[in-house]
């Protein structure tokens, strides 16, 4: 069987606010399995927001692996990438996951991988998946020269766009927003 793969996540952080969302498309192989998967989930009340691309099987172990370290560390969002990245590196199970994950609170963003990357992005937008680079343009394009709209609506337009240029995309989006 082949796995379900393929997905947009874009993450946007203006004006004290930030806005996570996704597509809800999955697909096995050139097939669309599911047009309304929910790729955005609300972590410690509401204060953590994660998004993730990649094998959904894959993706929900990290999300849950993601869980316990932000449990373990008292919520601390930048030490529990760190130690996840960490064990997914190394760990012989988490190694064959295929999966990233984008994680925000209303200071920071970061995108986690599964070489054992935690990045940063200097100006508080991220992206993954199939059609991450069309968000990250789109979005980096409205917060340059569209300041007043919020971190919602460039999330939402920066989605839109993704789905009308990326065959893994579609535009029933999820959108979670903190602040």
């Amino acid at each position: 069987m082949e796995k379900i793969h393929a997905t947009t996540v874009l993450g946007v952080l203006h004006n004290g606010q930030l806005a996570l969302g996704a597509d809800g498309q999955a697909t096995m192989g050139n097939t669309v399995a599911k047009s309304n998967v929910k790729k955005v989930r609300a972590l410690q009340g509401g204060k953590i927001l994660v998004g993730f691309a990649g094998s959904t099987a894959d993706a929900f172990s990290l999300l849950e692996k993601f869980e316990e370290k932000l449990n373990a560390y008292g919520g601390n969002m930048k030490r529990a990438a760190i130690e996840l990245a960490k064990d997914w590196r190394t760990d012989r199970y988490l190694r064959k996951l295929e999966a990233m994950l984008i994680t925000a609170n209303k200071e920071e963003i970061l995108v986690i991988s599964g070489t054992g990357d935690v990045l940063e992005p200097e100006n508080g937008i991220a992206a993954i998946g199939s059609g991450g680079n069309f968000a990250l343009s789109a979005a980096t394009a409205l917060k340059k020269h569209a300041t007043q709209l919020t971190a919602e609506e460039m999330v939402r337009e920066g989605l839109m766009i993704a789905g009308d240029l990326c065959i893994y995309t579609n535009q029933n989006l999820t959108v979670e927003k903190i602040g």
